[in-house]
Formats: C-alpha cells, sequence, structure tokens
C-alpha cells in the first residue's frame, strides 16, 4: 500500500517484522473485514494479475502455487477462468481461516521470507499478489519462486511502485534477466489500488532452467 493510513488502520509502511505483519494481518481478517476493504477499495490487482497470467498459461489443469494467497482473491479469479490445481500459502492463518472451502487443494500457515517447503520444480506457476509492499516480503522470495517452478514455467507478481526501486525489486527483476533464469513476457504498470492512489508494477515472468 502507498505512506499514507489505509482508512483508519495502522500503515503498512511501518510494519517491519513477520510478527507484526501476521498480527496486524489476524486482526484485518477478522469478521470478514479484509474483503469488505478490498471491495470497497476497488482493488483490483487480482482481477488484473490473472488476466495477464491467462494470457499466456493456456493450460487449465497448471498446478499453481498463490503465495500470498491472503483471503483468496487470486484464487477466485484463477477457479473461474478453470484452473483448479490451486495451492495457497500465507502468513496469517486467521485470514486463510477465511478462504472459501474448496477453492485450493492445499493451504499452508507460511513465511515467504524464507525457504518454502517444497521441492523443486513443484509447480507449473507462481502467482504473488499484494505481499510484495511495505514491510512484507522481500525480493529475495523471486529466487525461491523460481527454484520451486518448472522449467517454462510462469511467474506472475505485483511490486508496489512505493518499494519497486527502494527495496531492491527492479534490482532482482534485472539480475534474474541478466543470470538468465528467466525471460520477460510482461512488466507494466497496473491500477492495483486505484482509488487509494495505489499503483504497481505487474509483471510475468517465464522460467529458463537449462
Amino acid at each position: 500500500m502507498a505512506q499514507q493510513d489505509i482508512g483508519n488502520k495502522v500503515p503498512l509502511h511501518t510494519l517491519k517484522t513477520a510478527n507484526e505483519v501476521k498480527a496486524f494481518y489476524d486482526e484485518w481478517g477478522s469478521g470478514g473485514q479484509y474483503n469488505k476493504d478490498m471491495q470497497s477499495w476497488n482493488y483490483t490487482g487480482p482481477q488484473e494479475t490473472v488476466s495477464v497470467f491467462s494470457r499466456y498459461a493456456l493450460d487449465p489443469a497448471s498446478v499453481i502455487f498463490d503465495a500470498g494467497c491472503g483471503s483468496g482473491l487470486v484464487g477466485k479469479e484463477l477457479f473461474s477462468l478453470g484452473y483448479h490445481q490451486i495451492h495457497g500459502g500465507d502468513l496469517s492463518q486467521r485470514i486463510l481461516d477465511t478462504v472459501p472451502t474448496g477453492l485450493y487443494r492445499t493451504l499452508n500457515q507460511m513465511d515467504l521470507n524464507v525457504a518454502v517447503d517444497v521441492l523443486d520444480d513443484t509447480f507449473d506457476a507462481v502467482l504473488c499478489v499484494g505481499t510484495f509492499t511495505f514491510g512484507h516480503v522481500k525480493s529475495d522470495a523471486l529466487y525461491e519462486f523460481i527454484r520451486i517452478t518448472k522449467n517454462g514455467g510462469l511467474i506472475a507478481f505485483t511490486v508496489n511502485e512505493g518499494v519497486f526501486i527502494s527495496e531492491g525489486f527492479e534490482r532482482t527483476i534485472k539480475s534474474l534477466e541478466d543470470e538468465g533464469k528467466w525471460q520477460q513476457c510482461v512488466l507494466s504498470k497496473s491500477n492495483y489500488m486505484k482509488s487509494k492512489g495505489v499503483s504497481a508494477w505487474l509483471g510475468l515472468f517465464r522460467v529458463v532452467k537449462i
């Protein structure tokens, strides 16, 4: 989110540790408040990202990891387009408990800033929407996403514009290209949360493993 108060809540740019982020989302997820806020704020990140992803991921049987899945907003978009092999993970168990039943094959509480407990080359695609922002998941997670994605698989993500340069995302994205670990399909600005004056970079990259 932008460096400003979001409604009457703690501004996300003040959150520094995983425990602070977890506590924030545990509270925010209570009573379905997170989903209510996302709807009222016209949060378009999930729809925009899945729309771009679907142009490249033509196999509906693709096995997908929704990294930082939250309450399942990305999962709902994927499911509506026929992608039903979806697995999710998020830092907040309380917000995971709000995910509709049957949307994901598996749901696990996890910290995406540490190694994911998944074998190499497990997924056909990884989507990460809304977690690359102030005080949340760092750019090094992109290396881990590549590790768990198959050769030729896709990684789609958003990065809040406020951290794109300052938190090293621009540098990491370019380094991964220079190292030949992925190839750019899309990297463009997303409306993300226009009602709050917040935009993001939307990226889609194809993994290369030789």
